[in-house]
């Protein structure tokens, strides 16, 4: 008798806030699952980590708007992981915080699908310190409690306990509950918790103030937000230092691109939004990359970080021996792809004075003998191909990826940073709106296409630091 293989469920915490905040273990599990089966209440970024062949699917709840009974959800993971599927079932925040992974853990159990439950971040702890806020600190709150505001089973949705909260000595935090805030205030108050209590409401802006007050206060924050009650709900610990302190920038393209820029811009103390995602999307097969070097080109031509990872993600999968590319050379349109292909061990031999795909095709006009092999995106300007071809260059062209643009997201923004002409045409043929003081952009042919919308700025190279650079530049 053949016994039957089940595969496996891993309810894997996303974290909460930036896609990053998801730790090593999740993101491998998600890096190589089979399906993936996903919450809304987390960073989208994170599905261009799982494998671009692995069945995605949403079971996202939001507020008033369930999209797939828990039930439902239940028996989907039962029904994959029973043709022996890989799956991760990704949840914000924790899994076993008032994530409903304990009932999920359940179903699994009893219909014998083998599970393993990966932490995440909460958000009961990583919202609060976002906003500056601890929920425990020395001399203020030697505890925390976290409380669901939304309670079935209760008259009035709010928990049974809610009067012996008020007597506890450490910081309380509601999940779920801001359009409960003013009962869950007054009732705080009505069992003996002073009204001078400071209080804070966190989501995408943060509102202080007092238990008293905070209702009112917090009338126009939008959900989801975690409530803080208790002394530490004082505390700021915020540097507010930096030289871009108080200047907010908008981010746009691939999470890769957005999470370095980020980076730079948050180490000169900026704050940063996520105004419009992009993500890449492989249109090259396996087949397809094995086919374009049977005959090996003298030179292989990435024109972004992006067609670097995705060439070498698809050579992996054809088993191609790296030797073959001894007698290769190697070109990067500027410094971040160059670093890109050296870490997967090829130094550019070629990288222009400039770093647009212009300057790039008048480079290797001069430089290339042979064969040239493009590797691009779909959407890549034509200035290299053309070029090499005016330089009587043999020259192919592998298109490895196109770009998705999502939806922008309204925000009042100081600098908008764009990294392709693509990316400015994507963000305001769909509505998007001007930064308050310029546009910020990597090379000539974006900042020409931006040029029409707003006041802009150029970055001296591709590197993230540099967008940061032109933003000080343009303050001083």
């Amino acid at each position: 008798m053949t016994q039957k293989t089940h595969g496996k469920v891993f309810l894997v915490g996303a974290g909460c806030g930036p896609a990053d905040l998801i730790t090593l273990r999740g993101l491998r599990v998600l890096a190589s699952a089979d399906a993936v089966v996903y919450d809304a209440l987390m960073d989208a970024d994170l599905l261009q980590m799982a494998r671009p062949d692995a069945e995605k699917i949403p079971a996202g709840k939001r507020s008033g708007h369930h999209s797939m009974p828990q039930g439902e959800i239940n028996a989907l993971l039962i029904g994959l992981a029973s043709q022996g599927k890989t799956v991760c079932r990704l949840k914000g925040g924790d899994p076993f915080v008032f994530g409903r992974g304990g009932e999920e853990a359940e179903a699994l159990s009893q219909a014998g699908i083998p599970f393993e439950e990966v932490p995440g971040v909460t958000s009961a702890v990583a919202i609060p310190a976002a906003a500056g806020i601890p929920v425990t600190h020395r001399g203020v709150s030697r505890s925390f409690h976290v409380i669901t505001a939304h309670t079935a089973g209760t008259a009035d949705g709010l928990p049974e306990n809610l009067e012996k909260l008020a007597g506890l000595d450490g910081t309380l935090v509601f999940l779920m509950g801001l359009k409960n805030l003013p009962r869950i205030a007054g009732r705080l108050q009505s069992a003996g918790m002073p009204p001078e209590t400071p209080a804070a409401v966190c989501g995408a802006q943060t509102v202080r103030g007092t238990l008293a007050d905070i209702a009112e206060r917090a009338k126009a924050v939008a959900p989801p937000a975690v409530i803080v009650i208790g002394g530490s709900a004082g505390v700021e610990l915020h540097q507010g230092s930096g030289r871009l302190a108080g200047v907010t920038v908008g981010l746009t393209g691939t999470a890769e691109f957005r999470a370095r820029t980020r980076q730079a811009f948050a180490e000169e103390g900026a704050n940063t939004l996520d105004v419009q995602r992009s993500g890449i999307v492989p249109c090259c097969t396996p087949e397809q990359l094995t086919a374009a070097i049977e005959e090996m080109p003298d030179w292989i031509v990435f024109t972004s970080p992006n067609g670097v990872q995705t060439f070498f993600s698809l050579l992996r999968r054809t088993q191609t021996d790296l030797r073959r590319f001894s007698g290769t050379h190697f070109a990067a349109v500027g410094p971040r792809t160059a670093q890109i292909l050296m870490e997967h061990g090829f130094r550019a031999d070629l990288i222009p004075e400039r770093h647009d795909t212009a300057s790039l095709g008048k480079a290797l006009a001069g430089a290339c003998r042979g064969t040239v092999l493009l590797a691009s995106a779909r959407e890549c300007s034509p200035a290299p191909r053309l070029a090499l071809e005016q330089a009587g260059v043999r020259c192919r062209t592998l298109a490895l990826y196109h770009t998705e643009f999502f939806p922008p997201e309204a925000a009042a923004v100081d600098y908008l940073v764009f990294g392709s002409a693509g990316g400015v045409k994507a963000y305001f043929s769909a509505g998007g709106t001007a930064p308050r003081k310029a546009v910020v952009c990597i090379g000539p042919v974006t900042a020409r296409e931006a040029a029409g919308h707003a006041r802009v700025l150029t970055a001296t190279d591709t590197l993230a630091s540099s967008l940061a650079q032109a933003v000080l530049g343009d303050l001083t």
